[in-house]
């Protein structure tokens, strides 16, 4: 029997790794997602060895529509025609400004790839799934999508974008038997706070001082779950917290 395809975007570092891996074992192919060529086709070859698996590359900046398109276009059509799940795992924080000190440039970037490139390349697969009258988006979203906090401005409404978006997919796509599912974590231990703090160790390694955070594999663990369940089933919603966090501002650090 032919083994389900699922593409992630992101899928370099961070949960989109930790799901590449775990779809893999569980005998999955996988379209590997990003930007960065060299990590990609690093994992590719790892998946390929380790799980007996198909592993296929796609380089691309979500942000750029045309891009998008083209760089999918030059996977083999069989492939892009079997797609099962999409996990729309790109996506980043940048700053931690009140919004009226924000960099503009930040702005246009968590913009640019946390809802016009989930919209991107929700667009592109979308279609196939809607052929073949089955499939499943996965959209990562945060506890950011589900609460405001200081500082998250822009980020707090991409991420809730992303909730409004989860919500008006799974409509749109009732009537085609297409499954869509928001994930919210809260504080993860990934690349995340780095590249908020724009490479800033110091101010990263902070974030997580006094309780444990999510790690990227408790994040796949939750995609690999709704993945998973029966054909009748759809988690439509799941919020996944450190048991040291209870919303998006409240903790208890040792």
């Amino acid at each position: 029997m032919d083994r389900q395809v699922v593409c992630i975007t992101g899928a370099s570092s961070g949960f989109g790794l930790a799901c590449a891996h775990k779809f893999s074992k569980l005998g999955y192919d996988t379209i590997l997602v990003g930007r960065r060529k060299d990590r990609l086709k690093a994992l590719a070859i790892e998946i390929i060895e380790t799980y007996k698996t198909d592993a296929f590359v796609v380089v691309c900046d979500v942000q750029a529509k045309n891009d998008v398109t083209a760089s999918f276009l030059q996977l083999p059509k069989e492939i892009l025609e079997k797609i099962d799940i999409l996990v729309n795992n790109a996506g980043l924080a940048l700053g931690r400004e009140p919004f009226y000190e924000g960099d503009l440039a930040d702005w246009d970037r968590m913009i640019d790839t946390n809802v016009k490139g989930l919209l991107y390349v929700s667009k592109f697969i979308a279609p196939f799934m809607i052929k073949n009258k089955k499939g499943h988006i996965i959209n990562i979203a945060s506890i950011a999508g589900k609460e405001a906090y200081t500082g998250g401005n822009v980020y707090c409404a991409t991420k809730q974008a992303v909730d409004a978006l989860s919500r008006s997919m799974r409509l749109d796509l009732l009537e085609h038997n297409i499954k869509v599912t928001n994930i919210a974590p809260g504080a993860a231990d990934t690349e995340f706070s780095i590249v908020r703090y724009h490479g800033d160790q110091t101010k990263a390694d902070s974030t997580y001082i006094g309780f444990d955070p999510l790690l990227a594999e408790d994040v796949a663990d939750a995609i690999i779950y709704v993945a998973t369940r029966p054909a009748h089933v759809c988690i439509n919603d799941l919020v996944i917290m450190p048991t040291a966090q209870a919303n998006a501002t409240t903790f208890f650090k040792q």
